[in-house]
């Protein structure tokens, strides 16, 4: 599996032919964020401008099956599970898809502009210890308009759930900084991509890699 990072919570992952896309920005979202690439499984987990660009995961023949609330899936073999949570958005309640699934025998977890660490117990059981967990640390001062988890409740949340690997998404060096803090992390592994194999796995517990936007 390779993953790459794009920005605000626009992620590629990779795993031989298939491609999955999570939160890509839309071409009317203010933002500096603008990649296009064609997506087998689009992931949505908020409907605003800054992840709900499908548009931008078609190429050629290549149009995204689009995911975008939560319920159970399954796609090209792969099983998704996708549970309702909170985004805060311009001061209004939205609905946030978490997203967890299987692939490459690799559990992943993507908590999307998760707002309020409080989850509900299927949510929490739907994350239930993921090999990858993929989630938002910049609080209210990263992502325009949007409230996301503080550094410290994701940090709390990241340790909750036993992750064995953390990657932050929606950060600025400072929120990036107190999450590390929280986590008893005096730095963390920077990578452009990231390629991982089920077996690179083996003995992590809590390991943070901070993916560069490309």
């Amino acid at each position: 599996m390779i993953i790459t990072y794009f920005g605000e919570q626009f992620f590629k992952i990779g795993q031989g032919d298939m491609v999955l896309a999570f939160n890509p920005v839309s071409k009317n979202a203010k933002s500096d964020v603008s990649t296009h690439f064609g997506a087998d499984i689009a992931f949505v987990t908020t409907n605003h401008p800054l992840y709900n660009g499908v548009e931008q995961l078609s190429h050629g023949e290549r149009m995204p099956f689009v995911i975008s609330g939560p319920g159970d899936y399954e796609v090209k073999d792969v099983f998704i599970k996708g549970v309702m949570s909170k985004a805060l958005v311009g001061g209004k309640d939205y609905i946030n898809t978490i997203y967890s699934f299987t692939l490459d025998n690799i559990k992943v977890a993507f908590l999307g502009a998760l707002s309020s660490g409080e989850l509900t117990k299927e949510a929490q059981e739907a994350i239930d210890s993921p090999d990858i967990l993929f989630v938002p640390i910049g609080g209210k001062n990263v992502s325009k308009d949007v409230a996301l988890l503080d550094a410290k409740e994701a940090a709390k949340l990241a340790l909750l759930f036993e992750s064995k690997l953390i990657i932050p998404m929606s950060y600025d060096d400072s929120s990036l900084k107190i999450f590390l803090k929280e986590l008893g992390e005096d730095k963390a592994e920077v990578v452009d991509k990231l390629t991982l194999k089920l077996k690179d796995l083996d003995g992590k517990e809590g390991e943070v890699v901070i993916l560069k936007a490309i």
